[in-house]
């Protein structure tokens, strides 16, 4: 719902501040007092094109703002949050136009994109005149209309994930199928590489234990002697480390009775003479152990210059060498059973196709049933409106895919063309006139016909219809008496659903405003000026007795006026 719009600057508007209210809003006011402009003026917090010829003479900029209660619509949230912008329970839209040629758009005062704009404003309103921002003459929307109608949601789901798959494997395919050639190519290097490294089967961190196990084959006469001489020294020669350790434990032992002092030094000597054994010991061992073998130190070097071979040429390490051996598997893997791998992707391929095309008959039976519902009424609702020879359609299609195409979906064993919604092209069919074709919507309305025809739609739709706005810009041209009655009680119906802005010239739609506003040109110094306010009461009574006599208010057009409020 707008709350409040706020224009500064523009055109003939020099400041304006309204607050609008829940159910039918109305303005009225002398032509070329300005009502157009704010029609305008609000079409740019929509999204739609600005010019610098907006900025009113004297000024720098145009500003236009709009402040919404969007307290209830997922839609703008879930749009605010994909976008990083700020969520509350008001959304401000503000609309910048300067005569340097910047045109500025902020969201909750967060600078944002005119695509996003406009992508918050097809959630929120739905502004029918002499605008472009008409939802129901787009026909790309008439689908979701109709599926709004239908209540769809859930088989749409349904239809949505099996779509999803859809794709998820037909990717799968078409990429396979491009491998099929390059890689039956590079089979044979696959095959090669492979055998390569098998036959020589690196394994990880196998180069670091080589080079140790080199390093002491190539050093073994080395650790032989200097083991030995340890050994010696520790334990085998005469006068070695340990002899002296003991000797040196029974002097402690001796000076221990003696001066108890010395009872702990006793205990290190043990704890020395314990270390210089297990040295003994490792040295003893390891010297038994050690290898001088020319051959075994011959392998490790062949190996470890066989290991650099790979490196060179797969990688420049180990790691690298092992990861492509297990890369270049999998894909001469693929080529030894591609024929397997692709009969079986174009079977679940098949499969899904026909499991979302019964999906998709199901949605179409049941668009086709609420079509015709959706038919009866709005020709009901066109007689009412003054369209006593109307005719309305909805026109759901079904095309044939190309027996070449590769992108069909299967129903009752027929390839058809289908998108994300289906496999039914909806468009709505719209004759004005006896006798004449019926016509695309979009070709067919014109002028202030085109307000009304949105209105009986609108009027069917509106249980199922989500935008919050529904703005009508003269939609009583054209229209006068008994059908005037009749638009006014439609928009009046709607307005239960909707908050309604409606700008006319009738007295009969005027008279049934929740609130009512009128536009007024004035001439203040060398300058005209355009306003907008709130009628109480006694001024709507005038306003509407305005409407049906003219200028000049009579007795009897007054009296006439509170008759339509429902005051005589």
């Amino acid at each position: 719902m707008l709350k409040s719009l706020l224009i500064k600057d523009y055109a003939l508007i020099e400041n304006i501040n309204v607050e609008f209210g829940k159910g039918l809003n109305i303005i009225t006011g002398e032509t070329g007092a300005g009502k157009s402009i704010l029609i305008d003026a609000m079409g740019l917090l929509l999204g739609e094109r600005a010019s610098t010829q907006v900025v009113r003479k004297g000024a720098k900029k145009s500003i236009v703002e709009g402040i919404y209660d969007v307290s209830s619509n997922k839609k703008v949230e879930n749009l605010l949050i994909q976008n990083d912008i700020d969520y509350f329970n008001e959304l401000i839209v503000r609309r910048e136009v300067s005569l340097e040629g910047s045109n500025r758009c902020f969201l909750n005062d967060t600078p944002t994109s005119l695509a996003l704009l406009k992508d918050i404003g097809n959630v929120l309103v739905d502004l029918h005149g002499q605008h472009e921002h008409q939802s129901l003459l787009r026909s790309v929307t008439h689908i979701d209309f109709l599926d709004e109608f239908a209540e769809l949601s859930a088989q749409l789901k349904e239809y949505k994930d099996e779509h999803a798959k859809l794709g998820e494997i037909a990717k799968e395919l078409f990429v396979l199928k491009n491998k099929e050639n390059s890689l039956k190519e590079e089979r044979e290097s696959y095959e090669f590489q492979i055998k390569e490294i098998d036959a020589i089967s690196p394994q990880p961190n196998e180069e670091v234990l080589l080079k140790d196990e080199l390093n002491i084959l190539q050093n073994a006469e080395k650790l032989l002697s200097l083991t030995e001489d340890i050994y010696n020294r520790a334990y085998e020669n005469e006068n070695s480390v340990q002899d002296n350790l003991s000797k040196i434990q029974s002097s402690l032992i001796e000076l221990s009775k003696i001066d108890n002092s010395f009872s702990e030094m006793v205990g290190e000597a043990d704890s020395a003479i314990v270390i210089i054994n297990d040295i003994a010991d490792f040295t003893r061992s390891y010297k038994s152990k050690v290898e001088d073998d020319p051959n075994k130190l011959e392998e490790i070097r062949e190996r470890l210059g066989a290991l650099t071979l790979l490196k060179k040429r797969y990688g420049g390490t180990l790691e690298k060498v092992i990861e492509h051996r297990e890369n270049i598997g999998k894909e001469y893997e693929i080529t030894s059973n591609f024929n397997d791998k692709i009969a079986q992707f174009e079977n679940d391929l098949k499969a899904i196709r026909k499991s979302i095309g019964e999906i998709a008959k199901r949605i179409s039976e049941v668009r086709k049933l609420a079509s015709e519902k959706i038919r009866e009424d709005v020709i009901k609702i066109f007689a009412d409106l003054g369209i006593a020879d109307g005719d309305f359609k909805v026109q759901i299609v079904n095309n044939k895919a190309n027996e070449s195409s590769a992108n069909y979906i299967i129903v009752d064993e027929t390839k058809f063309k289908f998108n994300s919604k289906g496999y039914d092209e909806v468009e709505f069919l719209l004759s004005t006139n006896l006798g004449e074709d019926l016509k695309p919507l979009s070709k067919v309305a014109s002028g202030g016909e085109v307000s009304r025809i949105m209105l009986a739609l609108k009027s069917i739709l509106a249980k199922s219809d989500k935008l919050p706005l529904l703005i009508f810009d003269e939609i009583d041209t054209g229209v006068s008496g008994r059908i005037a009655q009749k638009v006014g009680a439609a928009l009046k119906s709607l307005s239960m659903r909707h908050q309604i802005i409606a700008i006319t010239h009738l007295p009969q739609i005027a008279s049934l405003s929740d609130l009512h506003f009128s536009v007024e040109k004035k001439t203040i110094g060398t300058r005209v000026v355009s306003s907008i306010r709130k009628l109480d009461n006694s001024e709507k009574i005038n306003e509407v007795a305005k409407l049906l006599s003219g200028e000049e208010i009579t007795e009897n057009s007054l009296k006439s006026a509170k008759e339509l409020l429902g005051l005589g």
